[in-house]
């Protein structure tokens, strides 16, 4: 009673088979496995260029196909909830260098104490309207073959901007010259090998002192489509200026044009800060009327010619560039006006900053 029975001799044979075909069917799953591996061969270890091309284009459209159906499951979801009268799904936010910048204590909120001391900065007296902003521009003393055309564009940019030759003045008897003259900025145009390379902005009478690196410099010529500006107060745009830095950055920028834009010429100038470079743009609106036909709809209008059709007019807004194009990068912003022996640096970019991708400092 109670005693178990011994397994025979063809039971345990049939168990030992049992388990070597188990074991064979895991060893051709991992073969299968390791051929499949094989067979995705990345177009990098591929050395026929026609090849590659062709391995590099075929894994595009893979992903492209995958990326549509992902886009049309999504966009279904949605419109399910909308009929249940459910909340859509949350969308994803693409992660980017802008969202996962390196924490800076020093960006500024509509609730900070940074914002306390605009009423007291250097530029209160223009953005308050105390003062109308008159702007001086200059150049190096080594003018280049596309610094006129550049500096008669900008003439045309910045509202009431005045434009006086160098000579061999000093810059810092041209600031003097600039205060007696109630002149509430002065821009000189730096050139090196023939080609504007920098920009220095002073505000005037008391500073601060910005140098800006210039570069990709596009004129009005060699714009595709371009339009001709209008002598209309423009519209200004700043966008991204978020830490102190940016703040400050942003209040000179605005110091250079009135605070009353007229909008009827439909001008607008921006200035947009990504990662640390200012974009700037020079655009003007355009409202175009286009006449959009229309059939009848079937069992209305039958008396009417088969040819005829209701024509609808249409207000179409778009932006047309004017002109120039150009980007800017800010190297060191100075207390007070010019001065390169006895003068203090607010901030001042050095090559050891550039430690990571994600720190910006405006």
């Amino acid at each position: 009673m109670g005693t178990k029975r011994k397994k025979s001799e063809s039971e345990t044979m049939e168990d030992y088979d049992d388990d070597v075909v188990l074991d064979k069917k895991e060893k051709k799953k991992k073969k299968q496995m390791e051929k499949e591996k094989k067979k995705e061969i990345l177009p990098s270890m591929i050395k026929n260029k026609e090849k590659r091309s062709a391995v590099h284009a075929k894994l595009k459209l893979q992903k492209k196909v995958e990326k549509r159906k992902k886009l049309k499951a999504r966009d279904a979801e949605e419109k399910r909830a909308l009929e249940l009268g459910e909340e859509p799904p949350p969308r994803k936010i693409p992660r980017t260098i802008e969202n996962t910048r390196e924490f800076d204590e020093t960006v500024c909120k509509p609730d900070d104490e940074l914002y306390a001391g605009n009423d007291a900065d250097e530029f209160s007296s223009v953005l308050k309207r105390e003062r109308i902003p008159k702007i001086l521009i200059t150049t190096s003393r080594f003018n280049s073959t596309r610094g006129p055309a550049f500096i008669s564009e900008l003439l045309e940019v910045i509202p009431n901007a005045h434009y006086y030759k160098r000579g061999t003045y000093d810059l810092k008897k041209i600031v003097e010259y600039a205060k007696k003259q109630d002149f509430t900025s002065l821009i000189v145009v730096h050139t090196n090998r023939r080609e504007p390379d920098a920009l220095l902005i002073i505000g005037l009478p008391d500073g601060p002192t910005a140098h800006f690196k210039l570069s990709r410099l596009v004129l009005r010529k060699d714009i595709k489509n371009h339009g001709n500006p209008t002598s209309h107060e423009p519209e200004l745009v700043l966008t991204n200026f978020t830490t102190h830095l940016g703040h400050r950055i942003g209040r000179l920028i605005q110091s250079l044009f009135p605070q009353e834009p007229n909008f009827r010429g439909r001008r607008v100038v921006t200035f947009h800060n990504q990662r640390d470079y200012i974009f700037f743009r020079h655009h003007r609106y355009i409202f175009e009327t286009k006449e959009s036909k229309q059939g009848d709809s079937k069992g209305k209008n039958r008396e009417v010619g088969k040819g005829e059709k209701n024509t609808q007019q249409k207000v179409i807004a778009r932006l047309q560039e004017c002109g120039p194009r150009f980007t800017l990068k800010l190297r060191s912003l100075q207390h007070e006006t010019f001065d390169t022996k006895g003068g203090e640096y607010e901030w001042v970019h050095k090559p050891e900053m550039d430690t990571s991708r994600r720190r910006f400092f405006m």
